[in-house]
């Protein structure tokens, strides 16, 4: 039934912004691949929800399993940005922490995880911000494992809260112009320092500060794509690809980048101000450049690739 379906979509067609998780993952993999472990039909749901008398999902937002990327094995995590904002509660991050352990043992050649998160669910407040702690714990080592984990990033919940923090942990990352990275969203920032230190209703700042065009060029994301399905699994198998080694000396280079990064633009009030640093010859003009055009301006960045994460 899952090749059915995944032959029913096509991935130079489908949108990864509009897609569903479980329409993201079969027309990422293998067609015919995918094997879902704990599936909606094993009910295993969020045990706190009905006391808020809120709704549940029999996935509880996350979609995990094993598949092919071109033939080679791979796990996949994909969040249901459609579900509570992707949000991390007790299950949901049980159901991830548990495919990274599983790595361990089944020695996929890549875990991909397909952020489309806002964070922790507040109602499960303690069991999310667990669960987001046990996950980073899992990809460092499945990473000193040599297994690599690349995130893919282009929902419409974006990358938020703790869903940005264990982005940060991943290998390599992939990112549309749609998708947001970010540990404190629009919102947060400006409840707590107002709106003259971040307008959350000026969308144009949020895109410029959080998206992914920003991401890419100061190197915060290591691929960029167009929002089809397509994109994304090149973009997948190309960084799988290149994974960095996950040792000393990377943790170290990417302690000096960050450091220089801080110096070098700490400053700033803008993206596009960080944009003309990184000698854009027209940072104004970023925000509507199609990919072709912005693959060219990252071609001249050079802080857009780094031997480190």
């Amino acid at each position: 039934m899952a090749a059915d379906r995944a032959a029913r979509f096509d991935p130079d067609a489908l949108s990864w912004y509009e897609a569903t998780a479980r329409q993201r993952v079969l027309a990422l993999t293998d067609p015919g691949s995918f094997r879902e472990f704990l599936p909606p039909t094993e009910r295993r749901m969020s045990p706190h929800l009905p006391l808020f008398d809120l709704p549940r999902a029999f996935d509880d937002g996350i979609v995990v399993g094993s598949a092919r990327l071109d033939g080679d094995p791979v796990l996949v995590a994909a969040q249901e940005g459609r579900f509570m904002g992707g949000a991390f509660g007790e299950v949901h991050g049980g159901k991830l922490v548990g495919l990274l352990r599983a790595a361990l043992e089944l020695k996929p050649k890549a875990v991909l995880i397909l952020f489309d998160t806002g964070g922790v669910r507040l109602q499960e407040a303690n069991a999310g911000e667990t669960a987001i702690a046990e996950t980073m714990r899992a990809i460092v080592d499945v990473r000193a494992a040599g297994i690599p984990v690349v995130g893919l990033i282009g929902g419409r919940a974006g990358c938020y809260g703790g869903g940005g923090l264990i982005a940060g942990t991943c290998s390599r990352l992939a990112v549309s112009e749609s998708g947001r990275i970010s540990v404190s969203g629009p919102e947060v920032i400006e409840t707590n320092k107002g709106a003259e230190e971040f307008d959350s209703r000026d969308r144009a700042l949020v895109w410029r500060t959080m998206g992914g065009k920003h991401r890419r060029l100061i190197g915060g994301a290591d691929a960029f794509c167009a929002d089809t399905v397509a994109a994304f699994r090149a973009a997948a198998r190309d960084l799988v690809g290149r994974a960095p080694a996950f040792d000393l000396a990377t943790l170290d280079a990417e302690q000096a980048r960050l450091k220089a990064r801080i110096e070098r633009f700490g400053d700033c009030r803008d993206a596009t101000e960080v944009w003309a640093r990184l000698g854009v010859n027209d940072p104004d003009a970023v925000p509507a450049m199609d990919t072709p055009a912005f693959d060219e301006t990252v071609a001249r960045s050079p802080e857009a690739d780094h031997d480190a994460r």
